[in-house]
């Protein structure tokens, strides 16, 4: 070994072996390196939100997830189970699965959401109005700079599903979600007090 090591020492003033010029040192070799948004993305690639209620309702996180939904829709007294109205129209609704991250690119929620299919509506049958009043900016600029200037302090709060809180004046029926079918109450549908996503009266 030690004659190898010999023979294949470099010699002053003589010019590198073909294998010696052939073999990149570490510091030689090029790499590349990865922008957070790179990992990522290829991170959120492995992550699949399910299209539909049937391939939802095999995995306990999402199973677990439209559970949550319910009981914070039951909670709002967002509506009453009734007999099928033989006037009226019914309106699907459908779940809605996403993923929400964290900063760093982890999982921080499984989020499921039970949304109307809105878009059967019939202007000035089902909904009246779709305007929803909300602050102008130059408003709340205005404010800010008058709040400064006075050293007044400035809370800031958010009500959660806020479109959700207000009472329909409309009278709208919908079916019972998937997965969430009263037993022995199959016919019977859902007559809304407050809106649910995706209706007009809720942008």
């Amino acid at each position: 070994m030690q004659q190898l090591e010999e023979g294949t020492a470099e010699v002053p003033g003589e010019p590198h072996s073909p294998l010696q010029q052939q073999t990149p040192s570490l510091e030689s070799t090029p790499r590349r390196v990865r922008s957070l948004e790179d990992i990522y993305e290829t991170y959120n690639l492995a992550i699949l939100e399910p299209e539909s209620f049937e391939a939802a309702s095999k995995q306990q996180v999402w199973v677990k997830a439209m559970e949550e939904e319910i009981k914070m829709i039951e909670k709002n007294n967002t509506w009453d189970l009734v007999d099928y109205p033989k006037d009226k129209d019914i309106i699907g609704v459908k779940w809605v699965y996403k993923t929400k991250l964290n900063p760093d690119g982890t999982i921080q929620k499984h989020k499921a959401r039970l949304v109307a299919k809105g878009y059967s509506q019939q202007p000035r049958v089902d909904y009246n109005e779709t305007f929803s009043p909300v602050a102008r900016l130059d408003t709340i600029r205005a404010l800010i700079a008058l709040a400064a200037e006075k050293g007044w302090n400035i809370y800031q709060l958010d009500v959660k599903s806020a479109f959700l809180n207000g009472v329909l004046q409309e009278e709208i029926y919908v079916e019972q979600p998937q997965g969430f079918i009263t037993k022995g109450n199959e016919d019977k549908v859902l007559r809304l007090r407050k809106a649910l996503y995706g209706l007009k009266q809720a942008p």
